[in-house]
């Protein structure tokens, strides 16, 4: 029996087909997608290793990396999802659960919630409330607590109420590689307060200032600590994380009002680290390097935020150069770079080997096509361009869009709805933007993208779950049928080609998503009319 049980998210440990974006498919309802189809889409889990997972979400890695400063081998697993009761019982102190939307109220999973009107819990919910329910039969009588930490559990700082009743003992909310054993031991010893730690979590006020509130079962760092590791206390992974992330820096800077990650600090780190823990994961069978942070071309970023050329090259090449490695993409970037700055664009592809073949996918944040939201909510999301003067708005998603496409790399796009101060015309200037983008052409050929509409929710429509369709006015409804019609385009498109496995796995895999991309539009199509919005007019909007 291990000491500390490091356990995922169960969405957070599939390839979904290795399919570009089916990792979104748990947001979807329960009662809009056949579990028969969820359960096909989602794949297989891989091999288990002597009851250990082969891979695990990075950030898994890394708090058993730190754990393993201080414990054995023995004393730190992280299982596969088959094998979890194996490794808790009488010696277990800790079951540490990382989640990224435990409870369904990610600004995905809701945009979907909004459009369905399903009543069925989204499967990402479902099968957090599943695994808490294993793990809670599995300690049952013992002295195992268990923590849920991650990414979501901002989720809980909304419905608090959802930790007694699931049954879980504590919240940690924060990074946690240098206090970890400090945390788990405290745990354990149940004096998680008296030193260090704060009893309730960190919230931000109007003007995004941060607060503290008092709540019982979350942890946080207390108001007058230290809030983040040093690089130094950020130890390196010792086995493979899944589908090959690695992480360069921690924090992103630019400033956007909506993003919560512009507050953490910057951290950055150096090519030949970044190169060790690609190292680890070839080991483990990837030969792609997927390399996260929240906004790749502030790696190592100049004044003004202008890109760090030589930088960022330095990186990717010391990456490319790594024995094993055949592929890299990273997960973030602004497009105000590639606008701007084409010939970093062109000198990256020759890095990463780009070509018709071998295309870099990355994901944007565009979230608005008004020149007036982009101006309040995210002003420094051009920088070092200018609004205005170096261009409108929609004029440098379009020209970056374009020079990403120029060298082989294709955007997944996102955009926003029910922004605070949005008005219909800020939705219809992003209709004007998605179609604009749908239309345009690049070297005799059509723009390749994906873009994803992302639904803000005030906190009382939260808590009283009033989440319909009917919440959506006709230029929010505008917004999403004009993404979804372009997504149903790219998917019948280049389907096919993006899937992959054998030729029987990639038609059927195929054909699901063609099927389910045309329902969709279908289904949307049909709500618009109801809702008196004509999809023609959407089609048309901006291009006349």
């Amino acid at each position: 029996m291990a000491k500390y049980v490091l356990v995922p998210d169960t969405t957070l440990s599939r390839h979904y087909r290795n399919y570009p974006l089916l990792d979104f498919l748990p947001c979807a309802p329960s009662g809009a997608v056949p579990p028969f189809i969820y359960e096909y889409l989602k794949g297989e889990p891989l091999p288990a290793i002597n009851g250990r997972a082969p891979a695990a979400p990075y950030a898994l890695r890394k708090l058993e990396a730190a754990l393993l400063r201080e414990h054995r081998q023995d004393d730190v697993v992280i299982p596969h999802e088959s094998y979890i009761e194996e490794f808790i019982g009488e010696d277990t102190e800790v079951i540490g659960v990382y989640t990224m939307d435990p409870l369904g109220i990610a600004p995905l999973t809701l945009s979907y919630a909004v459009l369905f009107n399903s009543p069925g819990k989204p499967y990402v919910r479902l099968e957090f409330e599943r695994l808490i329910q294993r793990l809670n039969r599995a300690r049952r009588g013992l002295k195992a607590k268990l923590v849920v930490g991650g990414p979501g559990v901002w989720e809980f700082t909304v419905l608090p109420e959802e930790l007694a009743r699931l049954g879980i003992d504590y919240a940690f909310q924060g990074e946690a590689e240098d206090v970890i054993n400090d945390l788990f031991r405290d745990i354990a010893e149940d004096r998680v307060y008296t030193r260090g730690f704060f009893r309730g979590f960190q919230s931000f006020d109007e003007r995004f200032n941060k607060v503290w509130i008092g709540y019982d079962r979350f942890i946080s760092r207390a108001r007058y600590s230290k809030q983040f590791p040093t690089l130094e206390e950020i130890p390196p992974i010792r086995a493979p994380s899944i589908k090959g992330l690695v992480e360069v820096m921690r924090g992103c800077g630019i400033g956007c009002d909506f993003c919560e990650v512009t507050l953490r600090a910057l951290r950055y780190y150096p090519p030949e680290y970044v190169r060790a823990e690609v190292s680890v994961n070839v080991a483990g069978g990837y030969s792609n390097a997927w390399v996260q942070s929240d906004e790749i071309f502030a790696y190592m970023h100049g004044r003004n935020f202008e890109p760090n050329q030589e930088a960022i090259l330095e990186l990717f090449s010391t990456i490319m150069a790594t024995r094993g490695v055949t592929h890299s993409n990273p997960t973030h970037g602004r497009i105000s770079i590639p606008a701007g700055y084409p010939e970093l664009i062109q000198r990256l592809s020759r890095v990463l080997r780009a070509s018709r073949d071998n295309w870099i996918g990355i994901q944007v944040g565009i979230e608005t096509g008004s020149e007036r939201l982009a101006k309040i909510h995210m002003p420094n999301k051009t920088l070092p361009l200018r609004i205005g003067a170096d261009g409108s708005w929609q004029e440098i998603v379009i020209e970056g869009t374009k020079n990403l496409n120029r060298y082989y790399w294709k955007p997944a796009f996102t955009v926003q709805v029910g922004q605070p101060d949005e008005t219909p015309e800020d939705n219809w200037d992003t209709v004007e933007l998605i179609n604009k983008l749908s239309t345009a052409t690049v070297n005799g050929r059509e723009l390749e993208f994906t873009v994803t509409p992302m639904q803000n929710v005030s906190l009382g429509l939260l808590k009283s779950r009033g989440l319909t369709s009917s919440m959506l006015d006709k230029s929010q409804l505008a917004v999403y049928y004009a993404c979804y019609r372009h997504l149903a385009k790219m998917v019948m498109r280049i389907g096919f080609h993006s899937s992959s496995g054998d030729p029987f796995t990639r038609v059927v895999t195929t054909t699901i998503l063609v099927a389910g991309g045309l329902t969709l539009l279908k289904y949307i199509e049909q709500l618009c009319k109801k809702r008196g919005l004509d999809p023609e007019k959407v089609k048309r909007y901006g291009l006349t």
